[in-house]
């Protein structure tokens, strides 16, 4: 199992140059955990929200507001952001992101999700 940053999720669904990463990577492992947070319209991202959901809603993790709040003190980062650090820490994997804050924020922890070549 691994945490995605919703952005990889975003590039799984939403056709784009990152797309195939994030394939490859649904590919490798197949038990993704993630937080939640306009290009669609509003009948596209739901049908694209459910399609997420179906990705992520067997392995939710809930976090605790304190550790979330402590990694926000120490980083600089985001609530929304250091929920996914604190559901990885919780859970013991690697957080995939595009995000570049959390990757310099967590360098231990954030991984950046590998761009493929088209």
């Amino acid at each position: 199992m691994i945490v995605v940053d919703t952005n990889v999720v975003a590039y799984l669904l939403l056709p784009g140059p990152q797309t195939s990463a994030a394939e490859a990577l649904l590919e490798a492992e197949q038990a993704w955990s993630a937080q939640r947070r306009g290009a669609v319209s509003l009948d596209q991202a739901i049908a694209l929200q459910h399609h997420a959901e179906t990705l992520v809603i067997t392995h939710e993790e809930p976090v605790h507001s304190e550790d979330v709040l402590h990694l926000v003190a120490s980083s600089g980062c985001s609530a929304y952001d250091c929920e996914s650090v604190a559901a990885a820490q919780q859970l013991g994997v690697p957080l995939i992101t595009a995000d570049q804050a959390l990757l310099t924020a967590f360098p231990d922890l954030a991984q950046a999700l590998p761009i493929t070549p088209a």
